[in-house]
């Protein structure tokens, strides 16, 4: 193996992997955006707020992600008559995959809290939106914060299929490097042990905030 390759590639692929975190933390806030307000709509109990939410969260977590990227980048511009730029596409496909996936979250955090609570809230004269926002979503959102973190770390190694338009992103750095040095060994290997780095760091941090959050001592 050749280690001096692995060590002058190593710029270009940090480069990739600044990209990568960038393309993945942009995803999962909107994600997060999207998911919170989608898992409260399949709550609802207005069948107009639920069944578009279930349609959404049912056809992206029934369909690949690459499909979903090809249909941003490629097949939307023929309908708005304009192109996408692919970082814009990047985001956009993995926002909107991620917000479904995010959406199932929620939603099982909001029900696994006792409807008590619920109760609790609204006996005390605050509205529905007021006991979502005060009392149930906090308490939900610490439940849930292994499973975010467990959807970041998907959508960060599910983020190198946007390398199929173009994007430069980690796994596109590194198709890149081996076009022009042939080094396939050494180039993939470094980018699964980058890859590997990131996901474990980030398991470190979600482990980390879930005892935060949850009052544990944090060693």
């Amino acid at each position: 193996m050749d280690f001096d390759l692995i060590l002058n590639s190593l710029p270009l692929l940090g480069i990739g992997a600044l990209v990568t975190i960038e393309i993945t933390a942009v995803a999962v806030t909107c994600g997060v955006l999207i998911g919170l307000f989608v898992g409260i709509a399949e709550l609802s109990r207005y069948k107009a707020l639920r069944l578009p939410a279930k349609v959404y969260v049912d056809f992206i977590r029934g369909t690949p992600l690459l499909v979903q990227i090809f249909i941003i980048y490629f097949a939307l511009p023929t309908v708005l008559g304009m192109r996408i730029e692919p970082f814009i596409a990047a985001v956009t496909a993995c926002s909107i995959n991620s917000g479904a996936y995010v959406a199932e979250i929620f939603r099982s955090g909001i029900q696994s809290i006792d409807k008590g609570q619920t109760e609790a809230g609204r006996s005390l004269g605050l509205t529905w939106s007021q006991t979502m926002r005060d009392i149930i979503i906090p308490q939900a959102f610490r439940r849930i914060i292994p499973q975010l973190g467990n959807e970041f770390i998907a959508m960060l190694k599910d983020s190198s299929l946007v390398s199929v338009i173009g994007f430069e992103e980690l796994t596109r750095k590194g198709q890149l490097i081996i076009a022009s040095t042939y080094g396939s060994l050494e180039i993939w290997t470094a980018v699964a042990v980058i890859y590997l780095v990131m996901t474990l760091s980030i398991s470190q941090l979600v482990a980390f905030l879930e005892k935060k959050f949850n009052g544990k001592k944090v060693k």
